[in-house]
């Protein structure tokens, strides 16, 4: 994983004094099990509540039909999430990771099997990486209208990094299973 900050943007640890840079994230939410809606406001408030995380942004929630998840799967509610953070894309993946398991996230053996919460990184920074553990940028959010729609609304500019303009790529891809929710409003502080 490349290491590239923005040298401009920096934060001081105020008990080591030690410098680190404050890097942009994107983070897609979706939850087809349980109390959908509430899945999506408890990852946001878990994510506002995170030390070295500030959410900026939260999009229009989405209703949109399972993309390759077996047969018989609920349709998700999706938003994204722009949050700025001066944590590592490890940790970010880590507290990912701890808020689906506080929803009780079931991992199965199943590809894109039905789930409580997902809480993916799509793009922390200019960070690359192709480990078994963490890919970045998430690799098939370029092809997903839940994902490029939501952060398109919030950042009309936004590029994908290493792909170009979110709305280029947003042009390129379906959006007839994609269902605007707007009696579903997401809330941050």
């Amino acid at each position: 994983m490349t290491e590239t900050p923005n040298p401009n943007i920096i934060d001081a640890d105020t008990l080591t004094g030690e410098m680190r840079p404050i890097r942009r994230v994107v983070i897609g939410l979706g939850s087809n099990l349980g109390e959908r809606f509430s899945n999506l406001q408890g990852a946001v408030d878990a994510l506002a509540d995170t030390p070295n995380v500030w959410v900026t942004g939260v999009s229009p929630v989405y209703e949109s039909e399972p993309v390759d998840c077996p047969p018989d799967s609920a349709t998700f509610l999706n938003a994204v999430v722009l949050i700025d953070t001066t944590l590592s894309a490890h940790r970010l993946l880590d507290r990912a990771l701890a808020i689906e398991d506080a929803y009780d996230r079931m991992r199965s053996e199943v590809k894109n099997s039905p789930r409580t919460l997902d809480v993916d990184l799509i793009a922390v920074g200019d960070r690359r990486s192709d480990t078994e553990a963490l890919r970045l940028p998430h690799p098939q959010a370029h092809e997903r209208a839940f994902v490029l729609q939501p952060w398109s609304d919030l950042e009309s500019d936004a590029e994908f990094p290493g792909l170009g303009p979110v709305s280029e790529l947003l042009a390129k891809v379906d959006t007839s299973g994609l269902k605007p929710r707007a009696d579903l409003v997401l809330e941050f502080e």
